[in-house]
């Protein structure tokens, strides 16, 4: 359980690629050290060979030695003593003509803890093979406390080419990289370990604002969703998951809120009808016997509530189709002029009832492509809201303009406006402006739900096209449909 969280999975990862890091510089640091020292003690090799040959040079000059190589040898390394080195000196033909080891006790004798390399006909043989293949001259011999490093050299004395072998205790070399092994050894773990426990704590710091963020998400219910997370830094990545989760809360609250309202609306809409429905009905059987024409006054009643009740329930389940993205747009080929014409002659009855002057003005032919049938229930919504608010001997305008982008078909009423603090609010479902506009209850049609502009709103949109309010003044109010224009060339019906 303890891995399953982002705390200790940025620590393992994090200790993880410390630890791979730390040991790769480990090993680079001790190669390097490594090199240089063995750089440095082959140096010393060759300067050592160097001076040891000069002085043999000079022992060879006195005229007492000049003939007598090795006694000359002998003397030279008894001038060059130093702790933990040993000389050789070899004739052409592999017979050891001094060494070292023949200087006399009491001069081989040091103070220092440091080994002298043994000299053995194995240790001069293997010393002195490169020589022979042309291979490099240094070759080292493993052996107790660090082995031994061995120098060859050839140089000729007395006409006579001779080899100088040199060996030196890798004793020292081998007590610094073993410090060093340790140094690293013990260096790493602890870098590793505090190294871990330091990033633990930061990640654990800096998650912090994650859990709270999770246990606030966590107490966030359907009737709390006006909580927000506590942003701290709204500049970091996550102050900006912060923002984000609150504007997703904003549109649930808002999804939410609107659900609510519509839901309460909805009820309420229903409710009159079916209060109407239950009274009139308890009115018919409360009486015995009734005339004909009584019966007759009830039915129509309740025929025109059911009809009322049913074109609420529709326009319900069209805009739940809707928002589920279930109700198709059959798409074809028309002319909007053709159907704004139709649309018109369809309301002739009910402007005719109220002596409403209805004109269409449509300039040229509008070819589209949509869905006739949604297309003809948004204008004729347009149209029934525009009837309702127009009053007796007034005047309704169907408009249309077409441009190289879009087609604009606008329907005005010389009706009473909409006050400007309902104007935002006036697309929402069941919102009625009642009080901003009268309403002549007795007019057909009266008495709708507040669904007409809600639906007409998603049919525009549904076709890629907008409905806004232009105009809302005490001299009538005017909603324009706006099209994305289109190339299309329908056949017209003979």
């Amino acid at each position: 359980m303890m891995f399953r969280s982002v705390r200790a999975r940025l620590t393992l990862w994090y200790a993880g690629v410390l630890t791979c890091t730390l040991l790769l510089l480990s090993l680079v640091i001790y190669w390097i050290v490594k090199g240089s020292v063995m750089a440095r003690t082959d140096a010393g090799l060759v300067e050592l060979a160097d001076s040891f040959l000069s002085t043999l040079n000079a022992e060879l000059s006195d005229a007492a030695l000049a003939n007598d190589v090795a006694a000359a040898a002998r003397q030279s390394m008894l001038e060059h003593q130093y702790p933990g080195h040993s000389f050789a000196l070899l004739a052409p033909d592999g017979r050891v003509l001094a060494t070292s080891e023949d200087l006399p006790a009491m001069v081989r004798e040091t103070r220092h803890n440091e080994p002298k390399p043994v000299i053995s006909s194995e240790v001069l043989k293997a010393c002195v093979a490169p020589l022979e293949t042309g291979e490099k001259s240094f070759v080292t011999l493993p052996g107790r406390r660090g082995g031994t490093r061995c120098y060859a050299r050839r140089f000729a004395a007395v006409r006579t080419e001779c080899r100088l072998v040199i060996l030196s205790s890798l004793h020292p070399e081998s007590e610094l990289l073993g410090n060093l092994r340790v140094a690293l050894g013990w260096l790493v773990p602890i870098t590793i370990v505090l190294a871990s426990a330091g990033g633990y704590f930061l990640a654990r710091r800096n998650l912090a604002p994650v859990a709270d963020m999770t246990a606030r998400a966590d107490r966030i219910s359907e009737l709390t969703l006006h909580d927000r997370l506590a942003v701290q830094n709204p500049v970091d990545e996550l102050g900006r998951l912060a923002k984000t989760f609150n504007r997703l809360l904003d549109r649930l609250d808002l999804a939410f809120e609107r659900q609510r309202r519509f839901i309460a609306d909805a009820s309420h809409e229903l409710r009159t009808p079916l209060a109407i429905l239950q009274g009139e009905s308890e009115v018919a059987l409360s009486l015995p016997t009734r005339t004909p024409a009584e019966y007759r006054e009830s039915l129509g009643v309740l025929q025109q509530e059911a009809r009322r009740l049913t074109r609420i329930v529709e326009d319900m389940f069209t805009l739940s189709r809707a928002d589920a993205g279930q109700y198709p747009v059959n798409r074809r080929e028309l002319y909007l002029d053709e159907l704004v014409s139709a649309c018109a002659h369809s309301v002739r009855t009910l402007t005719a009832a109220k002596s409403i002057a209805l004109a269409v003005e449509c300039n040229g032919e509008l070819p589209f492509s949509g869905d006739e049938s949604l297309l003809s229930r948004m204008l004729l919504n347009l149209l029934d809201n525009a009837i309702k608010y127009t009053p007796n001997g007034g005047k309704i305008t169907v408009a249309t303009r077409s441009t190289p982008t879009d087609t604009e078909i606008t329907v005005a009423d010389n009706g009473p406006g909409i006050p400007q603090e309902f104007h935002s609010r006036i697309f929402e479902r069941f919102f009625r402006a009642d009080l901003a506009r009268s309403r002549d209850n007795s007019s057909p049609g009266a008495g709708g739900a507040g669904l007409g502009l809600s639906i007409a709103k998603w049919i525009a949109e549904a076709h890629r096209g907008t409905l806004s309010l232009t105009r809302s003044d005490a001299h009538g109010t005017a909603f324009t449909v706006t099209l994305p224009a289109e190339t299309v060339t329908p056949s017209r019906p003979d």
